[in-house]
């Protein structure tokens, strides 16, 4: 039995970006008043395409940090059995913690919001986030208590995995953090990351941030209540979130009728992708116009005739697009809801099954990459298939960072050009 522990690798400096063509992410406002009375300048609505960026593009994130513990086993066990583990590994892991960590390989700056204790893991956390180039002068660090871990049985067999979390103590609040520290924070940041844990203090750092015009991406996970997500909902230019979870926000089986539904009640959205795991992902993005007076087609329908244009014969990722149109969903009952955009639909690259090594933050690094899609101006039909293959890279090796590509690696050239 093979006991991996983290150990610091050389870590190639961070990348500026170059100068943002139109697109999809609004800017910051420069020089916010922090004080003195002065006024906030206008700025564009949320989410809105402008210009240019600055080049050096900063994303904050607020969140999960964890300490994994993973270990491999040839199937998972039945009730009281004792099994022999196969590999082993301890790494940094935790939703915003693994989506920074991918975003600063990929090139840009990145900066968290967290907590973790003064304890060992505590201090093993920071270190692994900061030699991974992450900003971690913001992380809180609890005097006492224990910082958030987590042990994740890789099934080598059906190729799964199941994480039993220890949350950390105590939890990370809003008052953790004065309205000083938390205006540092956000100073210089292009986009702001949540991945919905912590929901008070995600809550208290997406109103300032909103204030500010700081456009945000959250991370809807399935496991987060309505209470304790609606409110950042109701913030979010952009929502990233498994394939279970529209269907457990509005009650309708269908992906694509959900997205109309959740984007219809969260009129701030830009755009809303769904993870379908190795069925790629599907994208509802919104656009300009008064979807009342046009006809609009069924979104369902949609969705089908692009299934039907997908190459079935390429391994790699691709990407399917309708025209902006008026869209409808089936909704309940008789009672439909319309939207003007398109929908999207990316595929997965086919991983041979013995080179699909774990799971573990594939999410994670999805989002990692849609948030360096949207600094970078990539268009849709070019985030997801790139978003698809960095969450495919990463499966190839276990834990949720380990596998996680640099932006050098040739497999990304053809993205990254």
């Amino acid at each position: 039995m093979q006991l991996l522990h983290y150990s610091p690798t050389p870590y190639p400096p961070i990348l500026s970006a170059p100068p943002r063509r139109r697109g999809f992410l609004c800017s910051s406002v420069p020089n916010v008043a922090r004080g003195g009375g002065a006024s906030t300048p206008a700025a564009a609505p949320r989410g809105a395409p402008v210009s240019a960026l600055a080049a050096n593009c900063v994303v904050l994130g607020c969140g999960l940090v964890t300490l994994d513990y993973l270990a491999t086993v040839d199937a998972y066990p039945r009730p009281d059995d004792k099994i022999r583990s196969g590999e082993l590994q301890i790494s940094g892991g935790g939703n915003a913690g693994n989506a920074l960590t991918g975003a600063a390989r990929l090139g840009l700056n990145t900066r968290l919001i967290s907590k973790v204790a003064s304890d060992e893991i505590g201090g093993t956390v920071l270190l692994e986030l900061q030699e991974a180039g992450i900003d971690v002068s913001h992380v809180i660090i609890a005097d006492g208590g224990n910082t958030t871990f987590v042990y994740v049985i890789i099934d080598k067999k059906t190729k799964t995995r199941t994480c039993i979390i220890t949350a950390g103590s105590p939890p990370m609040v809003p008052n953790d953090l004065s309205m000083s520290n938390l205006s540092a924070a956000l100073q210089d940041v292009n986009l702001l990351y949540l991945d919905g844990y912590s929901h008070e203090m995600a809550l208290a750092v997406a109103k300032q941030a909103d204030l500010m015009k700081i456009p945000i991406l959250v991370d809807a996970e399935p496991e987060r209540t309505k209470a304790e997500l609606e409110s950042l909902l109701g913030l979010a230019s952009y929502i990233v979130c498994s394939g279970k979870f529209p269907e457990k926000w509005t009650s309708i089986s269908c992906i694509p009728s959900a997205l109309v539904e959740i984007l219809v009640q969260y009129p701030h959205v830009r755009f809303m992708i769904a993870t379908l795991g190795e069925n790629g992902c599907m994208m509802l993005e919104r656009s300009e116009g008064n979807s009342s007076e046009i006809d609009a087609a069924d979104i369902e329908n949609v969705a089908e005739s692009l299934r039907l244009k997908v190459l079935k014969d390429d391994n790699l990722p691709t990407c399917v697009s309708s025209k902006f149109m008026g869209l409808s969903s089936r909704g309940h009952g008789t009672v439909t809801s319309t939207i003007f955009g398109r929908l999207l639909i990316g595929t997965a690259e086919k991983i041979p099954s013995p080179e699909l090594v774990d799971t573990t933050g594939c999410g994670d690094a999805f989002i990692g990459a849609v948030l360096y899609g949207l600094s970078r101006d990539m268009s849709p039909e070019k985030m997801l298939p790139f978003a698809c293959q960095v969450a495919a890279i990463k499966c190839r090796a276990i834990g949720a960072r380990t596998g996680l590509p640099w932006q050098s690696d040739t497999r990304l050239s053809k993205y990254l050009c």
